[in-house]
């Protein structure tokens, strides 16, 4: 009976494992929120503002699980696709500009699923 008690247990336990680990608790709002003062970096180029490196890494903060990731990087590749004046080339070395490392490329043509 205890083995049993046990088994339930360590199943329960990892059944909340594998449903967190695939819930993505990032929104399209944080992601836009974080990246907003970006914009003017994204079209414009140059050096990312203070407030943009700070976006960058609460967004790579936010980011926790595979699930999170990938809700991100599909919110990053909608707000890139919304500016038409987005320079590919900026938006891509964003994370490196920032000193912080992104699990996915900013850009309007990620595949996100990888």
């Amino acid at each position: 009976m205890k083995r049993a008690v046990i088994s339930v247990f360590v199943m329960l336990a990892m059944f909340q494992f594998v449903v967190k680990q695939g819930q993505a608790a990032v929104t399209c709002k944080q992601v836009d929120d974080a990246l907003a003062a970006c914009v003017p970096y994204l079209t414009n180029g140059g050096v990312p503002s203070t407030p943009c490196c700070n976006g960058v890494g609460e967004l790579r903060n936010s980011a926790e699980t595979t699930a999170d990731r990938q809700a991100a990087c599909n919110c990053v590749k909608q707000a890139a696709a919304r500016i038409p004046t987005i320079k590919e080339d900026d938006a891509a070395t964003l994370p490196a500009k920032c000193h912080v490392q992104v699990d996915f490329p900013i850009s309007k043509n990620t595949n996100c699923e990888e």
